[in-house]
């Protein structure tokens, strides 16, 4: 990580700056792993009073001929009864591979199936769909892609009138979407992005719910960047999806976070953030990251670590925007506020979801990477301490406090003077005696800018048995070197 320098020490401005830039090419190479991370999975809708009437029913094995039976039974039985109960049982069949292989590879089966979506009897509507939602579910391409004929008749019943049934093609849709980029191709050009906008308007929460997880099955798409989101974007949707995260009595926790997850995508395309944040990006979340601080104080209700991980990423993702910069980004987050709101949420997250505190910690390192003043509200607020207890996380949590703190460190020696001593020092002798390789570098970078702003910290160090540690690493050369420059550099300066 260090090399020895020749010619003599370099000045000042330059060693912070290639502390800097290194750390930010590693905070990009990041950014781009986590972009693509996604979330993909599909979303099983059952009728819980239907689950409650068929409790202690199994879902058999169904063969060609019992197939053959319900379906005929589906179209001409003689009573509507009779009917709907034919496409129930068929409807358990298919909770099952072994019937849902046997019902595609039965000719005209789909074909059957779509007829009965569209007829006029509501019931059979309901029930054809509830059957081809199950066949949705299935983790196998072929049946999925059997649905195709199915799927411009979901679409179109978006803009029916039962919420209900709406819900249902949503979710079918949404599994549908994921999976099968011949379904993609066939929705895109019949509308699916004005439908969605459409269904956005709707007052009930169900709906939105279930909007908000077919867009996002739509947004995670590989093609997305180029064919789905500039027309999402295009769209009223996200205007909307941010009055739907805006803070107050009519949040809705499962909403917020289909949608937080929608804009999560949309924001790591970085097809057009710039106009997300011109529409009010940035102090929708920060709003909202501070309702969540003071939800977690109020409730131990589970599931907001649902919500947090979404918005801190979407969070820390604008901040390296350049158009953050040009519209005062961190201004609009109001520093001491949202500072003090992350810290009550890591605490949370320590307790509830250890795995999300380097969420966190990565928007407190975009925080207060090029920021003075939240360097200044860490420091006023006593949040050093409670920001080295997390060291002891694990190794990835321990690299992005360190980060953190040489966040803090750069921004010149006021700032080394309130860092240093107190806990920091017995803390970094722990970091240099850790078996991982990035910790122990960040913490000798961490060492460097202490050094290089305070001249009389090395000593303290040296003194306080840190040479014992460092000679256990390849680098205490070099460090030693800097060390003594830094003190001849501090008596003849």
């Amino acid at each position: 990580m260090w090399s020895r320098q020749r010619g003599g020490l370099k000045p000042l401005r330059c060693g912070v700056e290639q502390l800097r830039c290194r750390r930010r090419e590693r905070e990009a190479a990041l950014r781009k792993a986590r972009r693509e991370q996604q979330l993909v999975s599909k979303r099983l809708l059952r009728d819980e009073a239907l689950e409650e009437a068929e409790e202690g029913c199994v879902a058999m094995i169904f063969g060609e001929a019992e197939i053959q039976q319900f379906l005929r039974l589906a179209q001409r039985g003689t009573e509507e009864k009779e009917r709907e109960g034919a496409l129930v049982s068929l409807r358990r069949g298919l909770q099952r591979p072994e019937t849902q292989q046997t019902f595609i590879r039965l000719e005209g089966s789909i074909r059957t199936l779509v007829g009965l979506l569209t007829s006029n009897q509501a019931l059979l509507q309901l029930e054809a769909a509830r059957c081809l939602h199950e066949l949705s579910h299935s983790e196998q391409s072929a049946v999925v892609e059997a649905c195709l004929p199915a799927t411009s008749y979901l679409l179109t019943y978006l803009s029916g009138h039962s919420s209900d049934f709406i819900e249902l093609c949503l979710y079918t849709l949404g599994n549908l979407i994921v999976e099968s980029e011949a379904v993609r191709r066939q929705l895109l050009p019949q509308g699916i992005v004005p439908a969605l906008a459409a269904c956005i308007q709707s007052p009930h929460l169900t709906v939105l719910e279930a909007l908000g997880y077919a867009l996002s099955q739509l947004l995670q798409a590989k093609e997305a960047p180029e064919k789905i989101i500039p027309s999402v974007l295009g769209s009223t949707l996200p205007q909307h999806m941010l009055q739907l995260l805006q803070p107050g009595p009519k949040l809705n926790l499962g909403v917020a976070v289909e949608f937080a997850w929608c804009l999560h995508y949309i924001i790591c395309s970085q097809v057009n953030n710039a106009l997300l944040i011109t529409q009010g990006a940035l102090s929708t979340l920060g709003l909202l990251l501070l309702d969540l601080a003071g939800a977690v104080q109020r409730t131990e209700d589970a599931g907001l670590e649902l919500l947090a991980c979404p918005v801190l990423r979407c969070l820390s993702n604008l901040l390296t925007e350049a158009a953050a910069e040009a519209v005062g980004g961190q201004l609009q987050l109001r520093d001491e506020r949202v500072v003090a709101a992350l810290f009550i949420l890591l605490q949370f997250l320590l307790q509830k979801q250890p795995s999300l505190l380097p969420e966190g910690l990565w928007l407190l390192n975009n925080l207060t990477a090029n920021s003075p003043s939240f360097c200044t509200s860490l420091l006023s607020l006593d949040l050093i301490e409670p920001l080295l207890h997390l060291l002891s996380v694990s190794n990835v949590v321990s690299v992005l406090v360190l980060t953190v703190l040489c966040n803090v460190a750069e921004k010149g020696p006021a700032y080394c003077q309130r860092l240093w001593p107190g806990p920091l020092l017995s803390s970094l002798l722990d970091t240099l005696a850790f078996s991982d390789t990035e910790v122990v570098g960040q913490s000798l970078e961490l060492l460097q800018l202490l050094f290089l702003y305070q001249p009389g910290a090395a000593q303290a160090f040296l003194q306080q048995s840190g040479l014992q540690a460092l000679q256990r690493h390849e680098e205490v050369a070099q460090l030693q070197d800097r060390v003594h420059a830094l003190q001849q550099t501090a008596l003849h300066g």
